[in-house]
């Protein structure tokens, strides 16, 4: 068997048995085999500032970055790091220790599981959570103890005392994803004071995912967990350039924390890619410097596109959680008769010429996610409103 040594030894590490080709890889060639609006993976069709995209040009013509960047990323943009996060949430971060740049937000969170689990350690992460987390977990040995995400008044909601009992002397890391992705969740000041408190008092690690950061609608307001009392310490806070520039391909993210845990994170990132994105990072140095116009531009731009994918998707049947935050739609299949994720989207192709992710990827409790459905909406006007269209013959 493939699968298999000539001694009947599994190939594939135990720890990842289960672990096969991804959802996304899955579904983005079903949309290329079918010719159909791949609305699952969550990457732009558009590229983003033309300035920034200009200033990599330049950086490869210079030739700064050709050659292996420092390991901890170049100065120019560790500075530009530490310039955003004092920019947009008055956190202030030494430049030199307390920043590493990571070939995207993939590689920081493995790094920081890797670095910061031992085997055996329990580690919090809310379900449903995007894929990489399982794994990476994993990886370290470590033991994923999930606290489900439930529906409630349009929303998904965090149960903060279910949150408090998954808490055990062999919790080592809660893993915090805020604005969260599948389901648009953006956690409260009082939901992250909460976690923050519970941190504290059972003297817990923190790696918070908040590549989203920047994507928040209706009022809702992102907060970084690291800026709660005694957070600073012990928050390993991960951002990306991909989600906020539109340049998902150049893989550049990055890690800010304390000295202790940026070292921590840095010795095993530098086993695994070393570096990367050197050109990039220079032009990610001047995205991060763009005016507040980009921001809020960006923003309100995915807003507009957030409204014209859920009004398609009511009208073509779906129960539609109208997202605070992300680029992804979450709908319920149960009012078009369906319950099973998997199977509809692997027939919706056929059905209509549209491609989405079916939710229960994201769930151990496989069950609690089955008749949810993700769409992304970070795609041109015309082809949501082509998708939309599409959409329609289900309600037919």
């Amino acid at each position: 068997m493939a699968d298999m040594t000539s001694t009947g030894r599994p190939l594939l590490n135990r720890r990842l048995a289960g672990f096969g080709t991804t959802i996304f890889a899955e579904m983005s060639a079903l949309a290329v085999r079918t010719g159909s609006i791949n609305l699952g993976q969550g990457f732009p069709d558009t590229d983003g500032p033309e300035e920034v995209r200009e200033a990599a040009v330049r950086a490869l013509r210079e030739g700064r970055g050709n050659q292996y960047p420092p390991g901890s990323g170049v100065p120019e943009l560790r500075t530009a790091i530490a310039g955003h996060q004092r920019r947009f949430h008055g956190l202030s971060f030494d430049p030199d220790t307390e920043v590493l740049v990571t070939a995207g937000a993939t590689e920081a969170i493995a790094a920081a599981l890797l670095a910061l689990v031992e085997p055996g350690d329990e580690v919090v992460a809310f379900e449903p959570y995007y894929d990489s987390y399982a794994a990476s977990i994993a990886m370290a040995g470590g033991t994923r103890v999930p606290v489900t995400l439930r529906p409630h008044e349009g929303g998904f909601c965090l149960d903060l005392d279910e949150l408090r009992a998954a808490v055990t002397d062999r919790t080592r890391l809660l893993l915090v994803n805020t604005p969260h992705n599948p389901t648009g969740t953006v956690l409260t000041r009082e939901e992250l004071a909460a976690i923050a408190a519970l941190a504290v008092e059972r003297d817990l690690l923190v790696v918070t995912d908040e590549v989203y950061e920047h994507l928040v609608f209706d009022g809702a307001e992102h907060l970084p967990l690291a800026a709660f009392p005694g957070m600073r310490e012990r928050t390993v806070t991960i951002g990306s350039a991909g989600k906020t520039f539109s340049f998902t391909g150049w893989k550049v993210g990055w890690v800010t924390a304390a000295p202790d845990l940026v070292a921590a994170v840095r010795s095993v990132k530098q086993f695994l890619t070393y570096v990367a994105s050197g050109p990039f990072q220079y032009a990610v140095a001047d995205a991060l410097r763009l005016p507040d116009a980009y921001f809020a531009e960006f923003r309100a731009g995915m807003r507009a596109k957030r409204d014209l994918l859920a009004h398609g998707l009511e009208q073509a049947g779906f129960k539609v959680f109208r997202p605070a935050g992300t680029y992804f739609i979450t709908t319920d299949i149960r009012p078009l008769g369906e319950s099973d994720g998997f199977a509809f989207c692997r027939t919706l192709p056929e059905r209509c010429g549209v491609v989405a992710i079916p939710n229960a990827v994201f769930y151990d409790h496989r069950e609690a996610g089955a008749p949810f459905v993700r769409f992304a909406f970070c795609k041109r006007k015309n082809v949501l409103e082509e998708a939309e269209t599409r959409l329609k013959r289900l309600a037919v």
